[in-house]
């Protein structure tokens, strides 16, 4: 893979780990604490926002991992090893790593 492939991918990652970040900071009301104030809130009302706040929580979780694989891949490409497949070694298609820069596989290892 040539300096501009690699440049492209570390841009490409890069504007999605500031998106998932982005999406980190709207999410934050939700995963605030839930009063349990009885008297401005019913418990059913209650029950949904601990509903609404746990979902928030696993959006978070969700997000967290995604930009850990793709803080990863910019790893990989400093050290040389960005686009090559853990299993056997072999290029990845360079779609495959349009559609997710962070994939660590080639599709004949991914898919079994």
């Amino acid at each position: 893979m040539d300096k501009a492939d690699l440049a492209h991918f570390a841009a490409l990652i890069r504007d999605r780990l500031s998106r998932i970040e982005a999406e980190d900071r709207l999410g934050q009301d939700g995963r605030a604490i839930v009063r349990l104030d009885q008297q401005s809130v019913g418990r059913l009302s209650r029950m949904d926002a601990l509903q609404n706040q746990a979902m928030a929580k696993a959006q978070q979780a969700r997000r967290g991992a995604e930009a850990h694989r793709l803080r990863a891949a910019l790893g990989r490409i400093a050290s040389g090893e960005f686009g090559l497949c853990e299993d056997c070694g072999e290029r990845i298609a360079k779609r495959r790593l349009d559609l997710n820069p962070a994939v660590t596989m080639c599709i004949s290892c991914a898919s079994g």
